[in-house]
This record gives structure tokens, C-alpha cells and sequence, in this order.
């Protein structure tokens, strides 16, 4: 869609523009074969639903646009999305990673592709001489989370794509912008080759559907991407595709909520004496606060905070809790909170953990868009005497 048109416009109308039964919403296409005239030869733009379906069509079009990419891509997961786009890459190359991401990355990485020759350097992208000194004459791709996973993070994106032209020129810079969704953040502008997504999280918005993404410009990279993403065949079913394209058009109106609950959140936790420190780039004494309010137009809804907490009072005050549900993920409607130690970066060495400062204090809030004074109230009544 024209990008003339701003982006709560595109997130409701690119993509899908109707169809002769005059639909609103797509329907949902469950075939999983297509006829053809004659051999080779399909009526329409689709012939086998692994290499391409309406459904996943109208969303990886939705998603380009809202980007500002040419192409998308949709995977089964987020995961499956950073895979595919390993499998792509030449025998014995190297990646540069940042040093905070989620933990089942580093495991893709360490357990996975390190079997396979792949070789990778975890790295702070935000200190600009620490990551050209990681970078090697084979690397070939940089990956990194900006807002991070789960220490908040900041890298500056122009940064990064400049000195990778400099000294690492073959490489592809591709961000996750998955915590600050392409409503606060278009990394591709900032010069970035590519961009995923954990679609699961902010753009399902809702807890019910598992997907990934990527998003690209160069039509030879997209082009590589599509024979390994129909090869390997890890893509989303068509029922999973409507519902995300479903969410997707609401996606502007949710972040808006998200980031004013947690605000709100941010300055109830400032008054909390158990409160060691606030890790969320809002904040003016964020270390990277000046890129963000450079690179993103909000701030999110992710929070990050370290208590003066042991673990039993820790597994105390989670057990309190009536809103924050505990439990992994982000990015749904609802809030939730999680313990990274023990859940979602467990298989980040113990040593690395304490680099980063994930301790056993260290909670993660996915702030969702129920009322900020009952979430308050909830932290007040569960932190209360602990």
C-alpha cells in the first residue's frame, strides 16, 4: 500500500483489498493444492500451500508495508524465521550476535548451528568499538535486538550499518525488532538489511497463535530467503496467517496502551524501596535513552526490573500476583511477568547471566492494556509486608 497513507491506515487496509465475493476480511484458504491449466502452469499465483498460500501472501504484503520493505516472509515461528535464515548462509561463515537476546536464540546458535560450522561472537552492538572489533572477514550476518531481550537494551542502528560498511561490507545487519513492533521502530530506514519478528508477541497481540517473520529490500536477498523458507518448509498455516492479519490491523491503537501502562508502571516502581534498578529506555537515566528517542517513536511495554529480592521472596511475590500472570512470553493484551533466570534465558550460561545482570532479583514485565490503576493495585497488594 502506498505509504502515503499513515501506518494505523495501512495496518488495516494493506494486504488484502478484497475479492470477487466482495469479502471484507479474507477468507481463510485451506487448500493445500492449487489446480493448473496444464503442466507447470497455475490459474492464479498459487500452486502448493508450502510455497505459498492467499493467506500468507496477504500478510507478508501487510508486513512489508508496514516496515517499509519490499518483501516479507512468514515462518512458523520466530524461531524458524532466524533458522531459515541461517541455513541460507555459506558453509564456515560467521555472525556477530549482541550479547543480551532471548534465550532460545543463543541456543539456536550454540547448539545448533555451532554443530554445523557456524561461527558466532556475543558482543555489546551498543558500544560501537566492541562490535568492529568483533567483526572477522567472513562474517556475514549481525544480529541484534534493539530494545534487548530481556536487559532493555538500546543499540543504534545507523551505527551498526555503517560500520558494517566499512569493515564488514558482505555482511547483512538484521534486527528483532520484535519488542518495539514496526509501529515504534522501522529499523530498515535506519539502513538495516533486514528485519524479524516473533509475530507471536505484539503483532498477534492475543496469546493464540505462534508465528515469525522476516522483512527485507534486496530482491536477491528475498529471492535466497524464499528457496531456503520453501525448502526447509517451516511456514505458517493459513489459519494462523488470518488470525495475524487479524491482529495486525489493531496493532497501533494497542502499542499506544502498552506504552502509557508502563510508564505508569515505570513510576509506581520508582517508589519501591525493594526496587534496585529500572531497566527501560523511557527513562532519562537509561544508558542508550538518547538513541531511543532518536530511533523509536515510544518507548514499549516491556520493563525489566531488579529487586532486593532472595528467590524464595521472589517465588513469594509472584505467587501474590492477580493480573500479572505469570508465564512466558509477551506482547499479548494481557500482562505478564516472568523470571529470566529461571525461564525464559535458563539456558544462557550462568556466567553471562551475571554479566548482563540477570540475577535472581530480576523480573520481566510484559505490560498489557488492562487498566493502569488495578495492575498497580496488583503490585501494591502483592509486595506488600514481603
Amino acid at each position: 500500500m502506498d505509504k502515503k497513507y499513515k501506518f494505523k491506515t495501512r495496518a488495516i487496509h494493506a494486504g488484502f483489498s478484497g475479492d470477487a465475493t466482495g469479502a471484507v476480511m479474507p477468507p481463510i484458504y485451506l487448500s493445500t493444492t492449487y489446480k493448473q491449466r496444464e503442466p507447470a502452469k497455475p490459474i492464479g499465483d498459487f500452486e502448493y500451500s508450502r510455497s505459498s498460500n492467499p493467506n500468507r501472501s496477504y500478510l507478508e504484503t501487510a508486513l512489508a508495508s508496514l516496515e517499509g520493505g519490499t518483501h516479507g516472509l512468514c515462518f512458523s515461528s520466530g524461531c524458524a524465521a532466524l533458522a531459515t535464515l541461517l541455513q541460507s548462509l555459506a558453509p564456515n561463515s560467521h555472525v556477530v550476535i549482541g550479547d543480551d537476546v532471548y534465550g532460545g536464540t543463543v541456543r539456536l546458535f550454540a547448539k545448533v548451528f555451532a554443530e554445523k560450522g557456524i561461527t558466532f561472537s556475543q558482543v555489546d552492538c551498543s558500544d560501537a568499538t566492541a562490535f568492529k572489533n568483533a567483526l572477522k572477514p567472513n562474517t556475514q550476518l549481525i544480529w541484534v535486538e534493539t530494545p534487548s531481550n530481556p536487559m532493555l537494551k538500546i543499540t543504534d542502528i545507523a551505527q551498526i550499518c555503517e560500520i558494517k560498511s566499512k569493515y564488514a561490507s558482505k555482511a547483512y545487519v538484521f534486527i528483532d525488532n520484535t519488542f518495539a513492533t514496526p509501529y515504534l521502530q522501522n529499523p530498515l530506514e535506519c539502513g538495516a538489511d533486514g528485519v524479524c519478528h516473533s509475530t507471536t508477541k505484539y503483532i498477534g497481540g492475543h496469546s493464540d497463535v505462534v508465528g515469525g517473520a522476516l522483512i527485507v529490500k534486496e530482491d536477491t536477498l528475498a529471492e535466497n530467503l524464499r528457496f531456503y523458507q520453501n525448502a526447509m518448509g517451516a511456514v505458517p498455516s493459513p489459519m494462523d496467517c488470518f488470525l495475524l492479519l487479524r491482529s495486525l490491523k489493531t496493532l497501533g491503537i494497542r502499542m499506544e496502551e502498552h506504552c502509557k501502562n508502563a510508564e505508569k508502571i515505570v513510576d509506581f516502581l520508582h517508589t519501591q524501596p525493594c526496587v534496585k534498578q529500572i531497566h527501560y529506555p523511557g527513562l532519562k537515566n537509561h544508558l542508550h535513552h538518547d538513541v531511543a528517542r532518536t530511533q523509536m517513536r515510544g518507548f514499549g511495554g516491556m520493563i525489566s526490573a531488579n529487586f532486593n529480592f532472595n528467590i524464595e521472596q521472589v517465588k513469594k511475590l509472584l505467587g501474590r500476583l492477580q493480573l500479572f500472570t505469570l508465564a512466558e512470553s509477551l506482547g499479548g493484551v494481557e500482562s505478564l511477568i516472568e523470571h529470566p533466570a529461571l525461564m525464559t534465558h535458563a539456558t544462557v550460561s550462568p556466567q553471562q547471566r551475571k554479566l548482563l545482570g540477570i540475577d535472581d532479583g530480576l523480573l520481566r514485565f510484559s505490560v498489557g492494556i488492562e487498566e493502569s490503576d488495578d495492575l498497580i493495585d496488583d503490585l501494591k497488594q502483592a509486595l506488600s509486608n514481603l
